[in-house]
């Protein structure tokens, strides 16, 4: 059995709100492509790392979305089709799409 992935960041709820981002919709954890850490958002990572959030490349096998709700990983292409997690059906935050370019090159 696969262990839950640990999400980092500042003030985090079971739901990886963090305090940039925190309303109801806000539950979806993101993958550096650099230090391969989730992260309930590019400022959380950007103040707790040593380098700049680094958008996620094509890698076979590394899943780089994470609902917070219940812990189901995505593809960039699952996850940018949904307007919802695909397993649980909790509503994600259709704003996040403005924030594409910060994690996905």
């Amino acid at each position: 059995m696969n262990a839950t992935p640990i999400v980092h960041g500042l003030l985090l709820d079971d739901y990886s709100r963090c305090q940039h981002y925190h309303s109801e919709l806000d539950i979806v954890a993101l993958r550096c492509h650099e230090c391969k850490k989730f992260y309930a958002c590019f400022a959380c990572h950007n103040t707790l790392e040593s380098h700049p959030f680094g958008p996620w490349k094509a890698t076979p096998n590394m899943l780089p979305v994470l609902c917070g709700a219940c812990k189901h990983s995505m593809t960039k292409d699952e996850y940018q089709q949904a307007s919802s997690c695909p397993n649980c059906r909790r509503p994600f935050n259709p704003n996040c799409r403005t924030h594409k370019n910060y994690y996905f090159a």
